[in-house]
């Protein structure tokens, strides 16, 4: 599977274990998921950034059909919309019990030949 364009920084961050957000040059505003110009002024200066990984979960859903043969062996699994605290929200797997409204730690697993990122439970 070949990431697009506009996500292929994102996706080469997660092979080495990093995890990337897109702020604006122009106006200093997190984006929400990968854009090609600011939510806020539209700006093309768009950088990517190193994320600390915590966040806060904002909404979940639970997958009961895989998209694809390789997602089998994960079913049933979660995948969480994430506030990140740098202001970014990005999408990933996580636990099937995690709850609106949890605290989060960004990682990165293997699944087959990729990195995907996974959002575990704060411990605390």
């Amino acid at each position: 599977m070949t990431a697009s364009l506009i996500a292929k920084p994102f996706v080469e961050a997660l092979q080495r274990d990093e995890i990337l957000y897109q702020r604006c040059h122009s106006c200093g505003g997190a984006q929400r998921l990968a854009r090609y110009a600011c939510t806020g002024c539209g700006s093309e200066r768009l950088e990517w950034l190193p994320a600390a990984g915590g966040g806060t979960v904002f909404a979940i859903t639970v997958v009961s059909r895989p998209p694809e043969e390789a997602f089998r062996e994960l079913v049933p699994y979660a995948l969480a919309l994430v506030d990140l605290d740098e202001g970014a929200r990005l999408m990933g797997h996580a636990p099937t019990d995690l709850k609106i409204g949890a605290r989060v730690r960004a990682g990165v697993f293997q699944l087959g030949e990729r990195r995907l990122l996974r959002f575990e439970p704060e411990a605390g």
